[in-house]
């Protein structure tokens, strides 16, 4: 563990839009935040709206392939090949890492706030989602820049600086907190923010509910391999959730044009917390050269990946033929700043949690404690709301389904923990359901993280580049703001 200095003045501050002079102003305008009202309007800004972690995530993930377009997005070959962006342009990781310590000083003022006009308990629900939000922009941030949370080398590993205080000071001396310390402080604010936080919003998918807050906790749980805990907080969901998944059915029967407005609506009911986000990730199907390319997709998506034999409900769509393919889920929408010049702002409503998710993770802890039977029950329901021309009937599914279909590959499958080789074929079956309704989303990168999946991208004309076991480049490289500040390098 190694003490730095971080200025986090800059961290927090350089945004795509410009600077501004952030420790001579509140987070709110200049705005005196003292009373329950104000706290709650500061609390917009503690989610990471300045950026989205969806491009990179994606593309860094086996989700992906050559599209072989003719050119592609500098930020799109680096994050493909796994290498540093020296760039903090929209979309990038840099600018991601300040939008979510731009989130954390914004908790933080709320936390401070709450405690100078007493702490009483009338803030309580203030001070549930500041303690929320503070710990979910800190887990993304480990999730994204270090390697991946493993007991046995939690208490070594380089984590991130876990911030707990409104910065003061141009330059303030922090310490590089270890992996562990990082996920006992999260653990430490989503456990006390679950305890308080309500559902009283007039915008609630914007914020951390309950049931928002259950399904972050669900995703922590899960990489810490704490079965019991995911059982517990996805408990109230339910066996067989009618009503609260997505329904594809419906979706897909939509035109494409519609689908891409309803995927990030408030009013679908499997949305659970929507973040807008700064963002031009919705063009990235016509831009990004290394994106769902046709061939990936039908190994993905395809009817053969289906256990039922049928096609799923899920579809695809292309721009003039290109090798690309997206699924119609992200609508850009432009904010003006100058109508006459044309000149605006890019934003994307971005799902940022889900019930879809929620329910997954809860069949996947399940497994892990060897209740197959019930996971079988809930993975078959899943399939089913998936599946085109789904006969609950007729399509059962079984052990010896899954096991046919998801076999024990060796050494493919690596988390910190041990699965018999039933589990290890559930697990592969649900990491496989994860990978296609989240699709674009930069989901499947948490999993390749945890269960150490090898990643292999082939590029046309190029040699094939590699992302082993334990490679080390599974930790995102330190911004250049906050290394040239003081925060040391992921090694490489």
């Amino acid at each position: 563990m190694k003490n730095i200095k971080i200025a986090l003045s800059l961290l927090l501050v350089i945004t795509l839009t410009g600077c501004d002079d952030f420790l001579s102003e509140t987070p709110d305008n200049r705005t005196q935040i003292d009373t329950p009202d104000k706290i709650s309007e500061l609390l917009v800004n503690a989610y990471p709206t300045g950026a989205t972690y969806m491009d990179f995530a994606e593309t860094m993930s086996d989700n992906v392939s050559d599209g072989q377009l003719p050119e592609t997005l500098k930020k799109n070959e680096q994050n493909y090949n796994w290498e540093m962006q020296d760039e903090t342009n929209v979309d990038t990781q840099a600018s991601y890492w300040e939008a979510c310590y731009r989130a954390i000083a914004h908790a933080n003022k709320a936390l401070q706030a709450i405690d100078q006009l007493g702490n009483t308990p009338n803030l309580n629900p203030q001070k549930g989602e500041a303690l929320l939000a503070r710990a979910y922009s800190h887990f993304m941030l480990v999730s994204f820049w270090s390697q991946r949370y493993n007991p046995a080398t939690a208490d070594k590993d380089l984590g991130i600086p876990y911030v707990t205080e409104p910065e003061e000071v141009l330059i303030k001396k922090y310490t590089r907190n270890t992996v562990k310390e990082v996920f006992d402080f999260i653990q430490k604010d989503l456990e006390e923010g679950l305890k308080l936080v309500n559902n009283n919003y007039s915008e609630p998918k914007f914020h951390f509910t309950k049931e928002a807050a259950n399904a972050f906790a669900s995703r922590f749980y899960l990489v810490k391999g704490d079965w019991d805990r995911v059982l517990e907080v996805t408990a109230g969901i339910g066996s067989k959730p009618v009503g609260k998944l997505r329904n594809y059915l419906i979706f897909t029967a939509l035109d494409p044009n519609i689908q891409f407005i309803e995927y990030a609506k408030a009013a679908e009911p499997a949305n659970l917390l929507i973040v807008s986000s700064y963002s031009i990730y919705a063009r990235a199907s016509s831009r990004n050269r290394f994106h769902l390319a046709g061939d990936r997709s039908q190994g993905i998506l395809g009817t053969g990946t289906n256990i039922f034999g049928k096609a799923w409900l899920y579809k695809t769509y292309s721009y003039n033929s290109s090798l690309t393919v997206f699924s119609p889920k992200f609508k850009e929408y432009f904010k003006y700043t100058n109508l006459t010049a044309n000149i605006g702002e890019p934003y994307l409503g971005t799902v940022v949690l889900s019930y879809d998710e929620f329910y997954l993770n809860r069949i996947e802890a399940l497994v892990m404690k060897n209740r197959i039977a019930e996971a079988n029950t809930e993975l078959e329901y899943f399939f089913g709301t998936r599946t085109t021309g789904y006969n609950p009937a007729t399509d059962k599914l079984t052990e010896a389904k899954i096991v046919d279909k998801y076999p024990v590959v060796a050494d493919e499958y690596t988390p910190f923990y041990t699965m018999t080789p039933v589990q290890t074929s559930y697990v592969k079956a649900i990491a496989e359901t994860r990978r296609r309704d989240f699709i674009h989303e930069g989901i499947r990168w948490f999993d390749v993280k945890r269960f150490n999946i090898e990643v292999v991208h082939e590029t046309f004309n190029k040699p094939t580049n590699i992302l082993t076991k334990n490679d080390n480049r599974r930790a995102l490289q330190i911004p250049l703001s906050a290394s040239s500040n003081g925060i040391e390098k992921n090694p490489r």
